[in-house]
């Protein structure tokens, strides 16, 4: 049996025209009827170092029964000069969070996914607590089952308390060895076997896990990198999925 969370998850593929660029992660959100790809936002663009694709493209199972099926799908990014994709902003600044809306209707019919919805999201200041085990579920370094196409589960833990803004920003950090191609992967903890008995979908969605952090003052030739990442909080996605 495979377990729902690794389809919840899809590889990127940024292009600009026909050139290839990047690779991330990236998971799906429906909001009622609509369906929504999210990932980090400096996946789509990334004035800082130039990184301005026009059009990305996701990998879609097919067929069920047999993972090993799968298909590309590519979704434009600008409509006329203007960016499709949803980006928020607070009091801090603009969170590292994406959100593109995709038709259904354009999807193949045998398409096989999952999608986290608004009741999946844990809301700053739940019951998560600061040690609390998680997992980042994406695809590092473009790495994954290349036969059956599904990402791959890194373990983490929680490493700032889990409901304030760290920093005064948006995010929550995690302690967990990332790697590029993991921007925009899910950070998600499993629902009690109370919790997820009726649950369609048995998983808290806590954030997106965003990139790696550092100290300017760490000596690279004597100190190990922190090993430490932000994660944007989830509850975002419900400003990106509205329909103003």
């Amino acid at each position: 049996m495979l377990e729902s969370i690794l389809l919840t998850s899809t590889r990127i593929d940024t292009f600009i025209g026909l050139s290839p660029l990047t690779n991330a992660s990236g998971f799906f959100f429906e909001r009622g009827a609509r369906l929504f790809l999210v990932t980090s936002r400096h996946v789509l663009i990334n004035e800082p170092t130039g990184h301005f694709p026009d059009r990305i493209a996701i990998e879609l199972h097919i067929d069920p029964e047999n993972m090993a099926k799968s298909t590309g799908f590519s979704i434009p990014l600008y409509r006329d000069g203007a960016p499709l994709w949803r980006q928020g902003l607070d009091r801090a600044g603009a969170p590292d969070v994406a959100a593109i809306e995709i038709d259904r209707r354009a999807l193949p019919k045998t398409a096989s996914f999952r999608a986290f919805a608004p009741e999946n999201i844990e809301p700053p200041g739940g019951g998560v607590e600061v040690g609390a085990q998680v997992l980042v579920v994406g695809f590092p370094l473009g790495f994954h089952d290349t036969l059956h196409h599904l990402p791959v589960a890194r373990g983490a833990v929680i490493a700032s308390s889990f409901g304030l803004r760290f920093g005064g920003q948006g995010y929550f950090l995690t302690d967990a060895r990332t790697h590029r191609g993991a921007s925009g992967a899910p950070v998600v903890m499993r629902l009690q076997a109370d919790e997820s008995a009726h649950s369609p979908l048995p998983w808290r969605l806590l954030g997106v896990h965003s990139s790696r952090l550092d100290v300017n003052a760490r000596n690279v030739d004597l100190d190990e990198a922190l090993g430490l990442n932000c994660a944007w909080y989830a509850d975002i996605l419900m400003t990106l999925t509205s329909h103003a």
